[in-house]
């Protein structure tokens, strides 16, 4: 591995021209087709192997033409002080409204308020449904607006107005400002890290150029493969952290190696050569990770990670290939490690350089002698803190966000809030009850049955009558439960409901299923629980063999699984102390607390996963690499920690920032996100990887390298420690030839 990456590197810095026109050609062509491509069909989001997906489906089959998974807008209206909405003036003022709405596009249908007894007992609020053909995601923009703007004239006539449902969904726009703020202090990072501002701009450049290949590509996809906007959101996300960092990696190595007197291309070669092979292992840790979110078999999340790997495929390539070929341009721009300003003197030797270094110890030094005079303290002051930020885990409570998880200057947050005010908290989630019947004798009463069997249990508000299909087989019952869509009471009623299911079927042949929007976020939630014990057991098993492969250790890679699960479950209860308990959550902007977005532990467990892996492999091949050309355990970790502290530190907060970048979101989901990953960072690289590693590394000595020798000899030797450029030293020192030639050719 370590010979073919190094060759590679060489290539591509001698053939920097033809490297770099392939790269800004695939930009190019990618930039091209994204700009031509047409707009993004429906996003329909599908729960295979669930109650809630079967009983939509079943209404599609039953009821041809209703747009079952069409969106809902509702337009509520609140009478001023002192009147009514059954006034006069205010019927006709919302008779108006309905009539505008009923002639708009892509609209099913309009109902009355007066007429569906969907006015408030005390008058003060009336609202209206509007049934759309296509999913809220679908809609045209037209149509959107034209929802929004349909209760201006009530507005004129002194109504208050607002407007929610899900057809006001649009793509979850990340915080631009924020991605700004993101990349400005990466970039920070990268000059103090890297020494200039030539050596900083090439991680941005390169990312920058990666991702746009990557986001382009989704787009030019979209409609075809119906890959929604937080599909793009999320590989801008993934894609442009592990692009900088990846890239940081090998122009830090490559200084180094400038440093130790090599020529440029030598030391561009051997920089691929060593940290790209960390860069590839550590790349296929976070492929695998988000790949594997297809184990849980719900469409848009498969859908997501693969596009996110993807990116990070094309980030390894670009690591690999392009920034070698930047050191070429770069030349004597790019200064060696540790030389802070230009000398007109010639570099020093190799044994020079190593030796002013070690009589000189840097931070990471310093911190890796004392975590190795004192490993226990170390291990047990992070260990007992990262599980006490994680207590509030246990009380993890799962759900998606709706509008009342919305900032409240927006409009469908005021519905939400108006509509509960009249109406009670579950008008906001209304459960859709379908009764299959076709097996049933008599499905009238079936039907009727049905309903009244529900009215009887606990936190039900309104069961209105059924109401059958065209044939009589088949019919739908709402139920509007007394307590909001996010609480477990309702979740307690779906479940009550689907038990007594199993009575109705008993006693008339009917089958009873639960849906609707409320039901289906409780099914997803469920199947997510269910799949992440097989997802975690896939995901970590995997990347276990991959890193007994490349450390060539049992003990290292379980260190680095333990250590992972800490500090995820660190980032979780940090995530739950902020989001459901509101601790702090002023400071970055949550207006409302709630349950925790069902797909977080899952994804965080992805991503986080890949992410800390990338900082295990850059810390520890370091070490490996020293151990295996001869020093001690203790000398290894402090040696790693030489070479690779500040820049693993460098990169946790590279990562960090265009996390944070992604708080700024004005959608909960994103801000959930971009929160739960940086935070994730900060605890795995500066807790686990910087405090806990080599207090574990230390504690174990010899024995954390162990391998049965059966198993050392099936194993293949991917040379992540540069074994092989080794061996080429040797058989380049006795031929004593084609080094000189090579100077030449590239010297700048």
């Amino acid at each position: 591995m370590a010979t073919f990456l190094y060759n590679l590197g060489r290539l591509a810095f001698r053939r920097r021209h033809f490297v770099a026109l392939i790269w800004v050609a695939l930009l190019t062509l990618a930039g091209v087709g994204a700009a031509s491509a047409p707009a993004a069909g429906t996003t329909s989001f599908s729960i295979p192997g669930t109650e809630a997906q079967k009983a939509f489906d079943l209404l599609e089959q039953r009821f041809p033409g209703a747009s079952a998974d069409g969106a809902t807008g509702r337009i509520v209206f609140k009478a001023p002080d002192g009147q009514k909405m059954t006034d006069a003036d205010n019927k006709a003022t919302v008779a108006k409204t309905v009539k505008e709405l009923g002639g708009g596009t892509e609209v099913v249908s309009v109902t009355d308020p007066f007429t569906t007894n969907a006015v408030s007992k005390d008058g003060s609020v009336a609202y209206t449904s509007v049934k759309y053909e296509v999913p809220g995601m679908e809609l045209a923009d037209s149509t959107r607006e034209s929802l929004e703007a349909a209760g201006d004239d009530a507005r004129a006539a002194g109504l208050t107005v607002d407007v929610g449902g899900d057809a006001l969904e649009a793509g979850a726009e990340p915080g631009a400002a924020g991605e700004i703020v993101g990349i400005a202090i990466a970039a920070v990072v990268l000059v103090i890290t890297l020494g200039s501002i030539v050596a900083a701009g090439l991680p941005l450049l390169t990312a920058i150029i990666g991702v746009g290949i990557g986001v382009s590509t989704i787009t030019v996809l979209a409609k075809a493969l119906d890959l929604g906007d937080t599909t793009s959101t999320l590989a801008l996300m993934i894609g442009l952290a592990v692009g900088i960092d990846y890239a940081l990696f090998i122009v830090s190595r490559y200084r180094n190696e400038l440093a130790e007197g090599r020529d440029r291309e030598e030391a561009a070669g051997r920089a691929t050569g060593t940290a790209g092979s960390a860069v590839v292992f550590a790349g296929l840790t976070v492929v695998i990770a988000l790949a594997g979110l297809a184990v849980v078999n719900v469409p848009m999340l498969t859908k997501m990670g693969l596009a996110a790997a993807g990116t990070v495929v094309i980030a390894v390539l670009i690591a690999l290939t392009m920034i070698p070929a930047m050191l070429g341009y770069a030349g004597s721009k790019i200064r060696p490690a540790g030389e802070k300003r230009k000398s007109s003197k010639e570099h020093t030797s190799s044994d020079a350089a190593t030796s002013q270094k070690q009589a000189k110890p840097n931070m990471g030094t310093r911190w890796a002698s004392f975590v190795i005079r004192r490993p226990v303290a170390v291990l047990v002051l992070g260990v007992v803190g990262l599980g006490a930020i994680a207590l509030p885990a246990t009380q993890l409570e799962l759900g998606l966000p709706d509008d009342g998880s919305q900032p409240t200057s927006t409009t469908q947050r005021r519905a939400y809030d108006t509509l509960s005010e009249g109406f009670g908290p579950g008008f906001n989630g209304p459960l859709m009850i379908v009764v299959d019947a076709k097996d049933s004798d008599d499905p009238t009463a079936a039907f009727g049955d049905v309903a009244d069997g529900i009215k009887d249990l606990k936190d039900v508000v309104t069961v209105t009558p059924p109401a059958p299909n065209k044939a009589g087989d088949t019919a739908t019952i709402t139920v509007i439960p007394n307590s909001k869509p996010s609480s477990t009471q309702t979740e307690d009623l779906v479940h009550a409901i689907r038990d007594k299911g199993s009575d109705f079927k008993a006693e008339t042949d009917a089958e009873v299923l639960v849906t609707g929007t409320t039901a289906m976020n409780i099914d997803f939630s469920q199947k997510l629980n269910d799949a992440l014990v097989p997802y975690l057991a896939l995901v970590v098993g995997l990347a276990f063999l991959l890193l007994i492969v490349v450390f060539r250790s049992i003990l290292v890679p379980l260190k680095a699984a333990l250590g992972f699960l800490l500090s995820v479950l660190a980032a979780l209860g940090a995530v739950v102390a902020v989001f459901q308990w509101g601790w702090f959550s002023g400071l970055i902007g949550v207006e409302e607390t709630g349950p925790i977005m069902s797909m977080m532990p899952i994804f965080m467990v992805g991503v986080v996963f890949g992410l800390a892996m990338d900082y295990e492999v850059f810390l520890v091949t370091r070490m490996r690499e020293a151990y295996v050309h001869g020093e001690t355990p203790s000398q290894a970790v402090v040696t790693g920690f030489r070479h690779s502290a500040r820049v693993v530190v460098a990169a946790a907060i590279i990562m960090m920032a265009v996390f944070g970048g992604f708080i700024s979101s004005g959608e909960s989901m994103i801000k959930m996100i971009g929160f739960g990953l940086a935070i994730a960072v900060f605890f795995d690289a500066f807790v686990v990887r910087m405090a806990i590693v080599p207090a574990v590394l230390a504690l174990l000595g010899k024995k954390a390298w162990w391998l049965p020798k059966w198993l050392d000899r099936a194993l293949p030797n991917v040379d992540v420690e540069g074994e092989g450029l080794r061996a080429h030293d040797e058989r380049t020192k006795d031929s004593g030839s084609g080094s000189d030639e090579d100077r030449e050719l590239v010297r700048v």
